[in-house]
């Protein structure tokens, strides 16, 4: 199939053949599409955008969504890791869902732009899953 004068949709994928919601419909997603989509909760709730992606480099899976959330033109925002199994595609695949109260992700474990936690640490990653009410297992 040439793909070269086929529509993309917002993220990236060939919009042709498409049935259902945007999230049923492709296996493989671009990821500098995903990056900057905003991440709301059920309640509609903005919950900030999605900043970057971290990739656990063993098993080639996307292990954590870096969402930014607060501050102002991104001054004084703050960053955090969410497990990436905690966001989903909302109904019309235009943005991401996570399961949270806005209340919830202020107190969630964060960091800034400057200091990041390693995310490798086996404590930490178990603190950030349990705060999402995700199971953790260290591979």
């Amino acid at each position: 199939m040439d793909h070269k004068d086929t529509q993309r949709d917002t993220f990236g994928r060939y919009a042709e053949g498409r049935t259902g919601s945007l999230a049923a419909s492709a296996a493989l997603i671009r990821a500098h599409k995903l990056l900057g989509q905003d991440v709301r909760n059920k309640d509609g709730e903005d919950l900030g955008e999605l900043k970057d992606l971290m990739v656990d480099m063993a098993s080639g899976r996307v292990a954590y969504a870096v969402l930014s959330f607060g501050g102002v033109m991104g001054l004084g925002d703050k960053l955090f890791a969410v497990p990436w199994a905690a966001l989903s595609l909302d109904a019309d695949g235009e943005r991401f869902m996570l399961n949270v109260p806005k209340q919830t992700l202020k107190d969630a474990p964060g960091f800034d732009k400057d200091h990041w936690p390693s995310m490798s640490d086996k404590a930490w990653a178990a603190g950030v899953h349990r705060f999402y009410g995700m199971a953790y297992t260290a591979e």
